[in-house]
């Protein structure tokens, strides 16, 4: 079966400063059940803001670090989700339905990218 990896982009510059209420966390915690026990679930993880970051670049030869923030960006991946589904069609499901899950004055986009298998 594929392997998905859904990036969840957000901006930082204008994420709500309080954390989401206890009705959020209860609906991410039914839908992160469902998709665990649907054996769909391979990895999730939130990120750590992009301050403290830090991007490694290749190029002419050697590498350079930048340390974060990344203002440059305006959306930056907040998280990931690894799934593995049928096909593209239940990943595009699953990734839906979390995206549903967030409240509606939140902004959030989720890239989603079929991992390559060798």
């Amino acid at each position: 079966m594929p392997r998905f990896l859904s990036m969840i982009r957000v901006d930082e510059q204008s994420a709500p400063q309080q954390a989401p209420g206890p009705e959020f966390e209860q609906r991410m915690g039914a839908l992160f059940e469902e998709i665990t026990k649907a054996g769909v679930m391979v990895d999730t993880a939130g990120l750590a803001p992009t301050s403290e970051g830090t991007r490694l670049t290749w190029s002419g030869g050697r590498v350079t670090c930048t340390d974060g923030p990344f203002t440059e960006g305006k959306e930056v991946v907040g998280g990931y989700a690894i799934i593995r589904t049928e096909d593209k069609a239940e990943a595009l499901e699953w990734t839906r339905r979390f995206l549903e899950v967030h409240d509606e004055h939140m902004t959030v986009t989720a890239e989603l990218r079929q991992i390559a298998d060798n």
